[in-house]
């Protein structure tokens, strides 16, 4: 049972900001200072990127774990009715609210997978992607999740450039993986 009113919790949900939000602050500030140069939220690329890094043909998207859904997995009750029948599972940082369960379940599908169509659009377009959670920017692992994506986006760009003719796609993958 819900403890607030429901204009209550409306005006709760309402106040919650897309735009820059603390995690995406602290990616913000630990890639300006590290000599990364990028552009905030650009109305021209799919998906309205949190970050765009134009030399580096990359956009990072700062994920919140609960709108995004990070690491909540689908159960499968019946195999033919996977989609409809199937529901989502808590993982460590992100809980489902039991009160409502089927909007936010429905929501957060949604957006799960409206994220990964902008991404595919990205790739397409011949951009790179990469998706920062905001369990990644706890202060125990933030240093290194910010060390991973300055990696990733030197590794893109010596790529882009030619300098890893016999680099494979794999590699660059396997970096991209050990980040997210």
């Amino acid at each position: 049972m819900d403890r607030l009113s429901p204009q209550q919790r409306h005006d709760c949900m309402a106040s919650i900001r897309s735009k820059n939000t603390k995690p995406e602050l602290i990616v913000r500030k630990g890639l300006w200072k590290r000599g990364f140069r990028y552009r905030l939220n650009d109305k021209r690329l799919p998906g309205h990127p949190d970050l765009v890094l134009r030399k580096y043909r990359t956009c990072i998207f700062i994920n919140g774990c609960f709108w995004h859904g990070h690491g909540v997995t689908l159960k499968i009750k019946n195999e033919e009715l996977r989609v409809k029948s199937g529901d989502l599972v808590d993982s460590a940082c992100c809980k489902i609210p039991k009160t409502n369960r089927e909007f936010w379940v429905a929501k957060i599908r949604r957006n799960k997978e409206r994220d990964k169509q902008e991404q595919q659009k990205l790739a397409e377009m011949g951009w790179h992607s990469i998706v920062v959670w905001e369990c990644e920017l706890k202060p125990k692992a933030k240093e290194k999740t910010l060390e991973s994506i300055a990696f990733t986006l030197n590794h893109i760009w010596l790529k882009d450039r030619g300098a890893y003719p016999e680099m494979e796609e794999t590699s660059l993958q396997a970096a991209e993986e050990e980040m997210s």
